[in-house]
């Protein structure tokens, strides 16, 4: 039967305040739109599934229910659902069987998985695996209302979302929203995981470094999501002091602190029926972390200063952080139950060294648009010679994307309409440092490897520095460079590959 659940922040699956605690405001959807909601209920426990049934049909949901897992299979093969409360242990089929039936389909199914066998592997498995939540037994009629209230809310934006995909395609013949540019294998492979990630409710965990696209990423996710048509929001956490960021989050109640003159609903509940991106999560202290769990698995928000819960919410999270997030779990500054609720599909965004191949892409991609931001649009806008893209892509940079869209943006306010921008005419750019004492003392006093190690590494960035520096003296032309650098062509580009140079960095072959 149902009955009240616990309230135990650090426990999985959501839940609900304990009986007779202060319910959160909760508006469910309108009749008219839950008579549309399609749900169906498969348990082979007689008492939890008739009880289930009874209190969404009394709410006015289309329901079907099912107590046997093969009957399930071929109802969910014949028949498209919205919502499905599947018992994640059934007798007959198991239940990810089942999981998979439902959204092949229909890929837009959300599906709560419920269990009687709660623990951290069933329930990332089953997310990992599509289901939209987690509901561990025992759970109370309020529990089960709220919880389908929120994926019912899912169901109507998913509509809104989808209307407004199509509409922007006639009107356009675009559906497009956030563009992203790079044909590296690694950041194509990152894309369409986003990409496809994208069509569900599962939370991403965003990895890389500082400035190499994680927001953008996030955007890209959202756009292409059955969310689209709601608020995209973000919030740095390592930029608010503690205080500030709880109040930013989770809104205050007025009178809360000083200077609080009036409520103020937070980030999550401006958020609701769309996305929040949590960039630099690490940087969040442990408490606010705990009360972040709870908001996530519970759908409640409750605002600083309030001893009530103030609103049901329904938002999907999008976690980033340029640290390395294991060993923060390992040391203590990230709750793991956190990091693995929020990790359900990791998704590494590559640094922009390891993309040389984007940077022709990226730089004239920028170039464009900061010359129409910057300059009058009746005057012809420079080009990159072959010589300038060669300059940028030896470039370390250690800022990655953000860098090199600074870098042009300065160059833009002092580059003259119309000319050939060559490798000198970038100020801010550095050509390749030669070797020199400060690499030749830590060569050796590194440990790693000896005398023969050392000088293999030494030679190596010789080689790399030798390669660039007359690339750039011959402008970008390779076969001009191998005649300066005295060898052939074919062993100048073995070179080239042997030390990570792409020939068609600069957007084409040699000359």
């Amino acid at each position: 039967m149902l009955t009240a659940s616990s309230s135990d922040p650090g426990t999985l699956g959501p839940r609900v305040p304990p009986l007779g605690a202060p319910a959160a405001t909760f508006t469910p959807a309108p009749p008219e739109a839950r008579a549309t909601v399609r749900l169906l209920v498969v348990d082979d426990e007689d008492t939890l599934r008739d009880s289930c049934a009874s209190v969404l049909t009394h709410d006015g949901y289309d329901v079907t229910v099912c107590a046997q897992g093969r009957e399930a299979r071929d109802l969910l093969s014949r028949r498209p659902f919205d919502l499905v409360l599947l018992d994640w242990y059934m007798s007959e089929v198991p239940g990810r069987e089942l999981l998979a039936a439902a959204l092949a389909a229909n890929p837009g199914t959300l599906v709560i998985v419920v269990t009687g066998k709660p623990s951290v592997d069933s329930s990332l498995e089953a997310l990992r695996a599509g289901a939209w939540e987690y509901l561990p037994k025992p759970f109370s009629a309020t529990q089960l209302q709220i919880l389908v209230g929120r994926a019912t809310h899912a169901v109507i934006i998913a509509r809104e979302s989808q209307a407004e995909r199509e509409r922007l395609e006639r009107e356009t013949g675009n559906s497009e929203k956030v563009r992203v540019l790079g044909v590296a294998p690694q950041f194509r492979k990152a894309i369409a995981l986003a990409r496809k990630v994208a069509d569900t409710d599962a939370s991403v965990f965003l990895t890389g470094e500082s400035g190499s696209g994680k927001e953008l990423f996030a955007q890209f996710i959202h756009h292409h999501s059955r969310r689209s048509s709601r608020p995209f929001l973000a919030v740095n956490c390592a930029a608010l002091p503690e205080a500030l960021l709880e109040s930013e989050m989770f809104g205050h109640r007025r009178g809360a602190f000083t200077g609080a003159i009036r409520d103020k609903p937070g980030l999550l509940e401006a958020a609701n029926g769309g996305t929040l991106f949590l960039d630099e999560l690490i940087e969040m202290s442990k408490p606010i972390q705990a009360k972040l769990l709870r908001a996530i698995q519970d759908g409640v928000v409750r605002r600083v200063g309030s001893e009530s819960a103030n609103a049901v919410v329904n938002v999907r999270f999008v976690a980033a952080t340029n640290r390395d997030p294991e060993a923060a779990v390992a040391d203590g500054l990230l709750r793991e139950d956190l990091y693995f609720r929020l990790r359900v599909v990791p998704i590494h965004v590559p640094p922009l060294r390891e993309r040389p191949e984007d940077i022709p892409l990226l730089a004239n991609d920028f170039l464009a648009h900061f010359w129409r931001k910057h300059r009058q649009p009746n005057l012809a806008p420079p080009k990159l010679t072959k010589g300038a893209l060669w300059a940028l892509a030896a470039q370390p940079w250690a800022g990655n994307v953000r860098e090199l869209q600074n870098v042009i943006e300065h160059a833009v306010v002092l580059l003259e309409p119309g000319s050939d921008v060559k490798a000198e005419d970038l100020p801010f750019v550095a050509l390749p440092s030669a070797l020199n004492e400060a690499s030749l003392e830590a060569e050796i006093n590194n440990d790693d490897g000896g005398y023969y190690a050392a000088r293999d590494r030494l030679l190596a960035k010789f080689d790399r520095t030798f390669l660039t520096r007359v690339i750039l003296r011959a402008g970008g032309n390779l076969s001009k460079a191998a005649r300066l650098a005295g060898i052939d062509r074919t062993t100048f580009y073995r070179l080239m590959e042997r030390h990570g140079l792409q020939r068609n960095v600069a957007g084409g072959e040699a000359e």
